[in-house]
């Protein structure tokens, strides 16, 4: 769980260079940032199939897992796109 959340910190790394570097500006980081969330979520619901299939858990043990995996990144993503937009 902790190497997804962490795979998770690094996609957004490069979601907020790539948006520094097509955007030119700050703007474009608050821009991945958003962008990111979605993609996220879908990568978390993959990560808990993969669960349910392969390591046979059911949907309800892997639910909390999927809140976890998923809250981190997007509330880290969050809150850097809130400061730079107030920024």
């Amino acid at each position: 769980m902790l190497s997804v959340i962490i795979g998770g910190i690094v996609l957004l790394g490069v979601f907020a260079l790539f948006g520094k570097l097509w955007g030119g500006d700050i703007s474009g980081v608050a821009a991945a940032m958003k962008a990111f969330i979605p993609v996220w979520l879908m990568i978390a619901i993959i990560n808990q199939w993969v669960g349910v299939t392969r390591a046979d858990y059911t949907v309800f043990q892997e639910l909390p897992i999927l809140v976890v995996v998923f809250s981190v990144p997007a509330v880290i993503a969050a809150v850097v796109a809130w400061h730079v937009v107030k920024a």
